[in-house]
């Protein structure tokens, strides 16, 4: 859906699908589950107004491409994700940049950043907090609003199966049922994240993105955590005073947990911050990626 040049990386045989517009300091967004670089409409042709701005579909989603998952779940980790985003900005010859990610994306983020924190000068995480934070402080509260991070990692094939008997029904109870419903998103981008759920392979991808959350991810944090190894970068964490992650954490505790330079505060919506507040995100990804 962005306006600007469209191209692809391969990275070991997987398709990477982006797009680059504008002209400035480079600035990498990464977008959330179920929804695909789309969820960006509303903010990036603003931002390229004053940044390079590339956005990518993660390995699973929107147009790139869906490898069998392996069973330690190496293949859908955040780690190998993020090496599918440093391979997109290589290949656009950026070895330094920002980021703003959401939801999932966020995730990635936040391992791209721990992992080559050369590469990462600044990150604006869009509401999340750590993974690890979040699973080992579940609730009652949490788990019935993320019902689908526990539907997602159940033993294949059920969850494949029953998205796939109705991936549009799926990405609609996923989105619908959250404070703003489905009103919150333009009509053209719903139909874009309903296309891309309808792809073959994508219920196998998604399943095995929210298993590697719940396995090999949670390895890799708390091998960050034994090490006492931090995010260097200055972080800015937004999320949404109506969604569940403030509600049910400490959002910016736990990631001074797991960052040095960390702020942040909530925004009057609810979990899809890029579409439901856009002017305000663009307010701070201004501020925060301008600040010296």
């Amino acid at each position: 859906m962005q306006a600007g040049e469209r191209f692809e990386v391969n990275r070991n045989g997987v398709r990477l699908a982006a797009g680059r517009a504008g002209q400035g300091p480079p600035l990498l967004l990464l977008h959330g589950h179920p929804q695909t670089h789309a969820m960006w409409h509303r903010v990036a042709p603003q931002l390229a107004r004053h940044f390079t701005v590339v956005w990518m579909d993660l390995r699973g989603y929107g147009d790139s491409g869906r490898p069998a998952d392996d069973e330690e779940h190496r293949t859908y980790s955040k780690r190998e994700m993020a090496l599918d985003a440093l391979a997109v900005m290589k290949h656009l010859g950026l070895a330094n940049f920002k980021v703003l990610a959401h939801d999932r994306g966020a995730r990635v983020a936040h391992r791209l950043a721990a992992d080559h924190p050369a590469a990462v000068e600044r990150l604006l995480l869009l509401d999340i907090a750590p993974t690890l934070a979040m699973y080992e402080n579940t609730s009652r509260a949490f788990a019935t609003a993320y019902w689908h991070w526990f539907f997602l990692i159940q033993p294949p094939p059920l969850p494949e199966a029953l998205i796939e008997s109705d991936p549009v029904r799926y990405v609609r109870s996923v989105m619908g049922k959250r404070h703003a419903g489905l009103q919150a998103f333009a009509p053209a981008a719903l139909e874009e994240y309903e296309r891309c759920a309808a792809i073959q392979g994508t219920a196998h991808a998604i399943c095995a993105d929210y298993r590697a959350s719940a396995t090999i991810d949670l390895d890799h944090d708390r091998a960050d955590r034994a090490q006492g190894r931090k995010l260097e970068q200055p972080l800015r964490v937004l999320w949404g005073q109506h969604g569940a992650v403030g509600q049910c954490f400490d959002v910016l505790l736990l990631w001074r947990e797991c960052a040095d330079q960390v702020s942040g505060r909530s925004l009057a919506c609810g979990h899809y911050i890029a579409e439901e507040a856009s002017s305000l995100l663009l307010d701070e990804t201004m501020r925060f990626f301008q600040e010296r």
